[in-house]
């Protein structure tokens, strides 16, 4: 079909749905890496396609390579039974790294929110069901939060439960935890190591997610904005509170 040229007429939807039932095997990767050496995936996926062969910091990423980084996460995700939504964003939650200019190689500033730009055309491009896009909108340009989560301030994690509409989406949220668990395990060494940063931002979540917005509310007043605000200093406040005596250990990565 490459050969043929008929690979540039498979339809979004069929494409899309052997990707996904490729994506729920049990060595998601051997998919990826088929279409690789027969040259589909260049035409169907090339943003993951470039991956391949743009190297990472060894310090942090002993495989090197960008696509077998997301490759061991992909089969990682697998291992772990995650769902569609979490192992499609794990294939996309690095695309920014195969934009990086190779003069600034090893290192990828700022990709993230490259990610987050392409992921979005690739999911228009094949006409990806909307919880595997909107998860994998959110892992692209939050993923790198987590890792450094011993690090964050009490409003930076608010933040980041707020633009991750954490607080309305838990599950969501669950899901891209999981995602940032197969990004921190598939890398070579670490497949067996606990992402205790994982459920370091769950207690966050929690301590954000148990006040009383009712009760807030009413001492706001009826002004919408004060009460938005009023709510957010509470959740604030909680987050404080928790943040003062929750335990912070682990690597950061």
């Amino acid at each position: 079909m490459v050969e043929n040229g008929e690979i540039d007429a498979l339809v979004p939807e069929r494409a899309w749905q052997e990707l996904a039932r490729g994506l729920m095997e049990q060595t998601p990767s051997r998919m990826i890496l088929a279409l690789r050496e027969c040259g589909a995936l260049a035409r169907i996926l090339p943003e993951v396609d470039r991956l391949f062969g743009v190297p990472q910091p060894e310090r942090w990423h002993p495989e090197i390579d960008c696509g077998i980084h997301t490759m061991l996460g992909l089969d990682y995700a697998a291992a772990q039974g995650y769902d569609l939504p979490v192992r499609f964003a794990v294939l996309t939650h690095d695309l920014g790294k195969g934009t990086t200019p190779k003069e600034e190689w090893p290192r990828h500033i700022a990709h993230e929110q490259r990610s987050a730009v392409l992921v979005k055309p690739l999911c228009q491009r094949l006409r990806v069901p909307n919880d595997c896009r909107e998860l994998a909108m959110v892992v692209a340009r939050f993923h790198g939060l987590p890792h450094r989560a011993w690090e964050l301030r009490p409003e930076t994690i608010l933040k980041l439960l707020l633009d991750s509409d954490a607080l309305r989406q838990p599950q969501r949220f669950e899901q891209f935890l999981q995602a940032c668990t197969a990004d921190y395990c598939g890398r070579t060494g670490y497949e067996y190591l606990p992402f205790n940063q994982a459920d370091y931002l769950r207690a966050a979540l929690h301590a954000a997610a148990g006040i009383d917005a009712g009760a807030v509310a009413k001492l706001a007043g009826d002004n919408p904005l004060k009460i938005r605000d009023k709510v957010q200093e509470a959740r604030l406040e909680a987050v404080v509170r928790w943040h003062s005596t929750a335990p912070r250990t682990g690597l950061v990565s």
